[in-house]
């Protein structure tokens, strides 16, 4: 509605009179409003922010030209930062819920799970970014992590399972995994070979491909939704 008010302003004073002697055209004005662009940011960390790659071979560059591609009307902020934790997020999500920011996908924990950290503390990092954006009026996509064993299993459970918890409590669209894109035709072992860079920690160009593919149907459908409760 915001925008929307907007644009009838933007016309001034002597377009907007005009158009009373012409009521039909506020149709086509109103179908323009409401096919506007989307803006939606993506906080993370180095798998969002692109870490190794030409700029225009990471996720948000990628993303954005696969969503130009379908004609989708959505602007994607870049919002990683690399080596950042659930808590960096948290510290910055407020910077990050501008007033033109309409969705927003969160991808954080995996930095979390390399230093160790508690799955309790990460939870709750979590819950205060989706109450941040609950408070702004901002929908989330929350991009899962499914960890190894190396903090036995227990930890295992606890980390992996807080982001479906997390959705369901907040109905945030839930993603099981950035890396989700990357085995649909093997393991993790045959894709770290095909499609991580030699960290094997981050996707290569080609692994970007494959990951902007699988979620992208994903990221229009939580678009839609966001058109929708406009």
């Amino acid at each position: 509605m915001k925008r929307a008010f907007k644009n009838v302003v933007s016309l001034g004073y002597g377009a907007a009179r005009g158009l009373r002697k012409f009521p039909f055209l506020l149709i086509p004005l109103a179908a323009a409003a409401q096919a506007e662009d989307l803006t939606i940011a993506a906080l993370g960390d180095s798998l969002t922010q692109g870490y190794g790659l030409p700029v225009n071979e990471g996720f948000v560059p990628q993303m954005q030209a696969w969503l130009d591609a379908q004609g989708a009307g959505i602007t994607l902020i870049n919002a990683g930062v690399s080596g950042d934790t659930t808590a960096g997020g948290l510290a910055r999500v407020g910077w990050t819920l501008t007033p033109d920011v309409d969705g927003m996908i969160v991808a954080l924990g995996g930095n979390d799970f390399l230093r160790g950290v508690a799955p309790e503390v990460s939870r709750a990092n979590l819950d205060g970014i989706l109450q941040a954006a609950e408070a702004a009026g901002v929908s989330v996509m929350l991009v899962g992590l499914e960890v190894s064993n190396n903090y036995g299993p227990d930890y295992k459970a606890a980390f992996d399972g807080m982001y479906p918890d997390l959705a369901a409590q907040y109905g945030a669209t839930f993603y099981p995994t950035f890396f989700e894109g990357l085995l649909t035709e093997g393991d993790m072992a045959e894709a770290r070979a095909a499609y991580l860079q030699p960290d094997g920690l981050h996707p290569n160009a080609e692994g970007v491909v494959q990951i902007v593919a699988h979620m992208g149907p994903v990221l229009l459908e939580f678009a839609e939704g966001l058109r929708a409760g406009q």
